[in-house]
């Protein structure tokens, strides 16, 4: 069961256009093949399928296999991968870990996460990664928090050694429990109950109410 408050309907305009070739669900819905993404949607890219999020100076290319939360300035990255090219400071963040490019300027990077190692590739200009709450890497991590990934370099970072808690195991499907309730903006409410039943396709946009 899914329940949400449109944001159409309560003044919120779409942040970007979601383009896929089927295989891709945003709310627990089927999305078209171009779908209007607000702040606050869910994607979810089903194996062997991906696609591409567009948004004023920035695009981001959502890997299969991978559940993403869009808000606004950058996504979060709950399992899988993404490769983005922005001109914008587009950033991805994924639990504690957040990548952001150095510069105001043209930069592609790709971030995944996949049985609890987080791997930071800059492909174009440098990328920043912050990690909160300051702790300390252990292992083949120490060295390693925060800092820059240089243009042509790949970094890996273990999420339980810097997120806390034990390495997560893969599957696109599980989500975060912090995703159940998820607030569009402060305008919306999504209620997500972890019950894939399917569902058929909805029309664009894809954050509509279903009686």
């Amino acid at each position: 069961m899914l329940l949400i408050v449109p944001s159409a309907l309560l003044g919120q305009t779409p942040s970007a256009i979601l383009h896929t070739q089927g295989g891709v669900w945003v709310n627990n819905y089927e999305a078209n093949d171009s779908s209007a993404i607000f702040t606050g949607d869910v994607i979810e890219t089903r194996p062997g399928f991906s696609a591409n999020l567009m948004l004023e100076g920035s695009s981001a290319l959502i890997q299969p296999e991978s559940v993403t939360k869009f808000e606004s300035d950058l996504l979060a990255l709950e399992h899988g991968g993404v490769s983005v090219g922005t001109s914008r400071s587009f950033k991805v963040r994924v639990k504690c870990i957040t990548v952001t490019p150095v510069a105001n300027e043209w930069t592609q990077y790709e971030v995944s996460d996949v049985n609890g190692t987080i791997q930071v590739a800059a492909r174009k200009n440098d990328v920043h990664v912050e990690v909160a709450g300051h702790q300390k890497p252990s292992g083949d991590n120490a060295g390693s928090q925060g800092g820059s990934v240089k243009e042509g370099e790949q970094k890996n970072y273990i999420e339980s050694d810097l997120c806390g808690g034990p390495p997560r195991k893969g599957g696109a499907s599980a989500i975060d429990p912090k995703w159940i309730a998820i607030g569009a903006g402060g305008a919306g409410v999504l209620i997500w109950v972890l019950i894939h039943g399917g569902g058929g396709s909805s029309p664009t946009p894809i954050s509509k109410s279903t009686p």
